[in-house]
């Protein structure tokens, strides 16, 4: 009798164990559509799925929404959340600051290739020349995010690379959709935001909002605007488990493309959005946009950083900062 009570304290300890070991993902994104493979996966539970086929029967799977950048980041750093989504200018600045060490931040994929706008309510600020009329430039980060390293872009391309900040100082951290209503309603001295998708549609749907200039032209061609990343520790922690997150965000990337209404869905219902689906699907499915998990250009925007001094290393190639489970594709 008491061999067999002891067995079943085992038994007992065994099933408790497991159940407080269930692994847990830890989601973060920001407000743009740029992230829609993260809505998806969330609703579908794409990373359960995937888990459960490598033999990973549970997994807890949690969701962050950050303002930009520099708050993931800093999440990230501090193990309070595990895979981020944002611009490849903003993982930059970890994997310079985070090579050789276990917090390594590296990329996982790709998501989304999409053109971002300069918009202005002020008529007479219609080319980068004139962006010193700018009060204030919204941007989701300043100095790190891909708006923000447009703005220095614009700079560098307009008076040389040595006066790439000359618009620093307007620069301001806001949320895309407060910058639009900023930029609608002429509040304060928000008179220019770097407007995304599916911001600045409803921007240009006022006459008196025009695009000053577009990302590509700025960037020099169709490049990457966000992407997943993680730390090394996560990478390596439970490689069954990163491999999961990978085939997730592949199935969703594929899901995105051939069904851009459903991930609309879902990105209105986790942006508490007022939006119609007509609307955000329109705005994600434009002739420039192309959700994929191939990096393109992304050495430019780190090439530009190494050169001006924001980030103190820079890479030969763009698979240094990227995981190897993304080496087969032909990235950029």
């Amino acid at each position: 009798m008491k061999r067999l009570l002891l067995l079943a304290t085992l038994a007992l300890a065994t099933a408790t164990a497991s159940r407080a070991e269930v692994p847990e993902v830890r989601i973060a994104r920001q407000f743009s559509m740029g992230y829609l493979q993260f809505n998806v996966i969330e609703h579908e539970k794409l990373i359960q799925k995937h888990a459960a086929l490598l033999g990973i029967p549970e997994v807890k799977v949690s969701a962050f929404r950050f303002n930009g950048p520099a708050a993931m980041n800093d999440a990230l750093l501090s193990d309070s959340v595990d895979i981020v989504g944002g611009s490849p200018h903003g993982m930059f600045t970890l994997w310079a600051k985070t090579q050789g060490t276990k917090q390594e931040v590296r990329a996982i994929t790709a998501l989304v290739t999409l053109p971002f706008f300069i918009t202005s309510n002020d008529p007479d600020i219609k080319t980068i020349a004139d962006l010193g009329k700018c009060k204030k430039i919204p941007v989701p980060s300043v100095r790190v995010s891909s708006p923000a390293v447009a703005v220095q872009m614009a700079a560098a391309k307009q008076f040389g690379i040595k006066d790439y900040a000359r618009f620093d100082s307007a620069t301001v951290t806001m949320s895309p959709a407060d910058a639009t209503v900023a930029l609608l309603g002429g509040v304060g001295e928000i008179n220019c935001t770097l407007a995304l998708p599916p911001f600045v549609q409803q921007q240009l749907e006022h006459s008196n909002i025009h695009v000053v200039a577009n990302s590509f032209d700025l960037m020099g061609g169709p490049n990457t605007y966000t992407l997943a990343y993680t730390s090394m520790k996560f990478h390596d922690r439970d490689p069954k488990l990163f491999q999961a997150v990978y085939n997730a965000l592949n199935e969703a990337t594929d899901r995105v493309t051939q069904d851009i209404r459903t991930a609309a869905k879902y990105w209105i219902e986790d942006s508490d959005s007022k939006l119609t689906v007509d609307f955000v699907a329109a705005a994600g499915s434009g002739k420039d946009v192309q959700y994929t998990t191939v990096p393109n250009r992304t050495m430019q925007g780190a090439d530009f950083m190494a050169e001006v001094g924001t980030i103190k290393v820079k890479p030969k190639s763009w698979k240094d900062y990227f995981f190897p489970e993304a080496y087969g594709m032909p990235g950029s």
